[in-house]
């Protein structure tokens, strides 16, 4: 099974990669796009019996290392 994982900053946490590329977007003469967030996107292939075992093992890895859950969210998606 192949998992999706999206990790984000939490609201209110300061996000100056997310400022910086809003900078350069400006800078580049494109406008109407403001409050640009950055994260981060990863895609791993889960040996799994089912999709909550594969499930549970990437959330397991979001918590243990892919994800700071201090100030960041993660989203998991499993896809057979």
């Amino acid at each position: 099974m192949k998992a999706r994982v999206t990790v984000t900053l939490k609201t209110g946490v300061l996000d100056p990669q997310g400022k910086a590329i809003e900078g350069a977007l400006r800078s580049l003469g494109i406008s109407g796009i403001a409050g640009v967030r950055q994260g981060k996107f990863f895609e791993v292939e889960v040996d799994a019996a089912d999709e909550a075992s594969a499930e549970a093992t990437v959330k397991a890895a979001c918590d243990r290392l892919l994800a700071n859950t201090v100030v960041e969210n993660y989203r998991v998606e499993i896809a057979r």
